[in-house]
């Protein structure tokens, strides 16, 4: 290949199995990187999504005259790092096995690769260890009794939190919950031994730890459509945050947990709803390529069940069960940012969708990434970067001149919470006010022309 053309058509190293032998193959990586590299290079039509191809482009035209094979692997190394998962790239991209082209270019599974043989080179770090596992974040927090919220407020703790973890003195960290979300759906009788044969909620890790009043919101629209809709005790996180730092042992633990308690109920029937798109984007996308063994035939199995919650709830809106007796409305304008891994899945957002049968509601969609994108935003590395990514999102979202905001996933509701000054809300969120009556800012409780 040296002194050559660079072909675009995949390498004999192309693969993104984990499973092949292939994927751990350092030398197949490279060529495929090159490859890569060179189809970017020649296209560049993804320069505005993060730093990873800015910085890409600008090496290769400023310290190697265009040629990829020159690219030093400092930069390399740069390229992979900056890339934070949003997926917008393979969403614009005309070269993907989404779209059946011949190169089958999917960038964001290529530094996917790279993050995975680069960790089993390493010792897992600090940052690692705190990041990776949301679940045990959370416990840990519970069993403090507050004190790490009360730590994550205080300065001088943030400041040697930055110092060993690397994460951000600055970042607006979520306080976690006293109680869990599971604690109050058992409590609820959610979580009986009987299968419910309709839907079964996946409610994700934040809100398990963090906010769980998400769940609680999603349970009493979905209730008020007469969905039977149940829980799962012992549900964990989606893996997404361990596979960002190519813990795939971890992603694989992380879904046959998940995968033994969700299966029997969509074996009957059910379908698995998911509150945030990450974790629906991990269900349906990329747990069946990831797990290994039998599991990934129960991998596609609950895949072809997942579904977004608005996706859900807008699939029944013409049945007679439809609930559309709203109390209040925000009425008027509502900012609705569009996440980028509900972009990634191609669903449609029928979370803002559904907020038009509020009376009185025109959403104004965002497109602009927020740039939060898992644990990105909290890394002293991605905090600067982040906001400065996230900065027409923020502006997008002001541009449209309303106390009301709303977004699917509750870690931009976060990003927009610190950097724009208002925190949207989830769609589910905002139905479950609307059906309850209770006021929105800048609006009537009763709107005219609803049910008292």
């Amino acid at each position: 290949m040296a002194g050559g053309n660079i072909s675009y058509h995949p390498t004999e190293g192309l693969t993104y199995d984990p499973s092949d032998p292939h994927y751990w193959d350092e030398d197949a990586l490279q060529a495929e990187i090159t490859r890569v590299f060179e189809v970017c290079h020649g296209c560049r039509m993804c320069f505005k999504y993060c730093d990873s191809f800015p910085i890409l482009f600008k090496a290769l035209d400023e310290e190697c005259d265009g040629d990829v094979r020159r690219l030093p692997q400092l930069r390399t190394d740069e390229v992979m790092r900056a890339c934070f998962q949003c997926k917008l790239c393979e969403v614009q991209c005309p070269y993907t096995p989404r779209d059946q082209h011949p190169f089958q270019l999917d960038f964001p599974k290529l530094v996917h690769r790279y993050t995975a043989i680069q960790k089993r080179k390493r010792k897992p770090s600090l940052q690692d260890f705190a990041l990776r596992d949301p679940d045990v974040a959370g416990l840990a927090a519970r069993a403090s009794l507050g004190a790490v919220d009360a730590l994550n407020r205080n300065k001088l703790h943030r400041w040697f939190q930055e110092k060993v973890l690397g994460i951000h003195r600055d970042k607006l960290l979520p306080p976690f919950a006293d109680h869990s979300f599971e604690r109050w759906a058992v409590a609820q009788g959610l979580c009986a031994p009987e299968r419910g044969k309709e839907a079964v909620l996946f409610q994700t890790c934040y809100v398990q730890h963090n906010e769980p009043a998400i769940g609680q919101d999603a349970i009493y629209v979905l209730q008020r459509n007469q969905v039977d809709v149940r829980c799962e005790k012992g549900l964990q996180c989606c893996g997404m945050p361990a596979w960002e730092r190519g813990d795939l042992e971890l992603v694989r633990d992380k879904a046959k947990h998940n995968l033994d308690r969700l299966l029997p109920r969509v074996e009957q029937g059910a379908k698995v709803i998911a509150l945030n798109p990450t974790c629906s984007m991990m269900m349906r996308r990329e747990w069946p390529e990831l797990v290994g063994g039998d599991d990934r035939a129960r991998a596609r199995t609950l895949a072809a069940a997942v579904v977004d919650s608005g996706e859900f709830l807008w699939s029944i809106r013409n049945e007679p069960r439809f609930c559309s007796e709203f109390r209040s409305s925000p009425g008027g304008k509502v900012a609705y940012h569009a996440p980028c891994h509900l972009r990634a899945q191609g669903v449609g957002f029928r979370g803002r969708d559904l907020l038009r049968r509020l009376p009185g509601v025109q959403p104004v969609t965002v497109m602009e990434c927020c740039g939060h994108d898992g644990t990105h935003a909290m890394k002293v590395e991605g905090f600067e970067a982040s906001r400065r990514i996230g900065r027409k999102a923020f502006e997008g979202m002001d541009e449209a001149a309303t106390e009301v905001w709303a977004t699917d996933c509750p870690l931009a509701a976060i990003q927009f919470q610190q950097h724009a000054g208002r925190k949207p809300m989830h769609p589910m969120s905002i139905l479950a006010r609307a059906l309850r009556g209770d006021p929105f800012p800048g609006a009537a409780t009763k709107p005219q022309g609803t049910t008292p």
